[in-house]
C-alpha cells in the first residue's frame, strides 16, 4: 500500500511540472497555432535565472525562505521577458509563415542550451533549494518527498489562473475571439497582436516558473533539461486537447501517473515507451484529445 501512495503522489508531482510546462505551450500552439519549438528554451531559462538568483548573485535572493520565492520569482520574470522578446522579434513577423516559424523556434531551441552551455558549461549544477523542502512527510506509510506538493500546489495555481484568464478577462476573450476571426476583431479596433504578446509572455511564465520548480524536481539543472522536458510537454498538449488548459491538465497526471507506475513495475525506462503507448491508444479511440476545447 505504501509504494503505491508513493508512486501516485511522485506521479502527480512529475504530472503537475509536466503540466507547467505544458500549459504554455497549450496556449500558445492550441489558441495561436505557434508550434513553438522553443518553449523548453524558456523552461532552461527560468531554471538558471532561479539557479542564479538563489546562489547569491541577485540581492536579496538565496536558497531558503523569502529568498527563494525571489529566486523563483526572478527565474520566472527572467522567461517571460524571453518569450516577450522571442514574440516581438521572431514570432510575430512569421505569424502569416507557419513553415519559417517552425524553423526559426527549431533554431533557438538549439541555440539557448548551447549558449547555456558556453557560459556555465554543460555539466548539471546543484539547485540550491530550501532546506524544508529537501525532506519528506509521513503518509499512509509512504514516505513522501515535500517537493513534490510544492509542483502540485503550483500546477493548481497556474491552472485556475490561466481559467480564469481565458474565461474572465479581456485580454483571453480577445485572444478567443482573434483566433476565430483575426480580421474581423481588428476591424473593431482591438488590438490583437498586443493581445498574442500577453499569450506568449503567459506562456513563457508558466515554463520558466516549471524549469524553477523543475530544479526542485530533479535538484540540478542542466542545458539539456527544457529539451527534455519539452517532448513531455508536446505529448500532453496533444492528449489532452488542442487549446484545452484542462485537458492539459488531465493529460499530465495521466502522463506522469503512468510513467511512474510502469517505470516501477516494469523495467526502467519503459514508462516513455507507456506514455507513446497511451497517447496512441487515445488518438485512435478520441482523434480530438481529451476535451479538445478552449477551457
Amino acid at each position: 500500500m505504501s509504494t503505491v501512495v508513493l508512486l501516485a503522489v511522485t506521479g502527480l508531482g512529475l504530472g503537475a511540472l509536466y503540466f507547467l510546462v505544458a500549459s504554455g505551450l497549450s496556449l500558445i500552439f492550441g489558441l495561436m497555432d505557434v508550434l513553438n519549438f522553443a518553449h523548453g528554451a524558456l523552461l532552461s531559462i527560468g531554471a538558471y535565472g532561479s539557479w542564479w538568483a538563489a546562489s547569491g548573485h541577485v540581492p536579496g535572493a538565496g536558497s531558503s525562505g523569502a529568498g527563494f520565492a525571489l529566486a523563483v520569482a526572478f527565474g520566472t520574470a527572467v522567461g517571460t521577458l524571453a518569450a516577450v522578446v522571442l514574440e516581438l522579434a521572431l514570432i510575430r513577423p512569421l505569424y502569416e509563415r507557419p513553415r519559417e516559424q517552425v524553423l526559426a523556434t527549431v533554431g533557438v531551441g538549439l541555440a539557448v542550451p548551447a549558449l547555456l552551455s558556453a557560459v556555465w558549461g554543460s555539466d548539471a549544477r546543484p539547485f540550491p533549494g530550501p532546506h524544508a523542502l529537501s525532506g519528506t512527510f509521513g503518509l499512509l506509510g509512504a514516505r513522501i518527498p515535500v517537493n513534490r506538493l510544492v509542483l502540485v500546489g503550483a500546477a493548481l495555481l497556474v491552472l485556475g489562473a490561466l481559467r480564469l484568464f481565458l474565461g474572465r478577462t479581456r485580454h483571453g476573450l480577445v485572444v478567443r475571439a482573434g483566433v476565430e476571426d483575426r480580421a474581423m476583431v481588428t476591424a473593431l479596433g482591438i488590438d490583437v497582436r498586443r493581445a498574442f504578446t500577453v499569450v506568449f509572455a503567459i506562456g513563457g511564465a508558466a515554463a520558466a516558473l516549471g524549469g524553477a520548480l523543475g530544479g526542485l524536481y530533479y535538484g540540478s539543472v542542466d542545458p539539456g533539461q527544457g529539451t527534455s522536458l519539452l517532448i513531455f510537454a508536446f505529448v500532453v498538449v496533444v492528449t489532452g486537447g488542442m487549446g484545452s488548459v484542462s485537458g492539459a491538465a488531465l493529460a499530465a497526471a495521466a502522463v506522469g501517473l503512468v510513467q511512474q507506475f510502469a517505470n516501477y513495475y516494469t523495467a526502467s525506462g519503459l514508462g516513455d515507451l507507456a506514455v507513446v503507448v497511451l497517447l496512441a491508444a487515445l488518438l485512435l479511440a478520441r482523434p480530438g484529445g481529451l476535451t479538445g476545447r478552449l477551457a
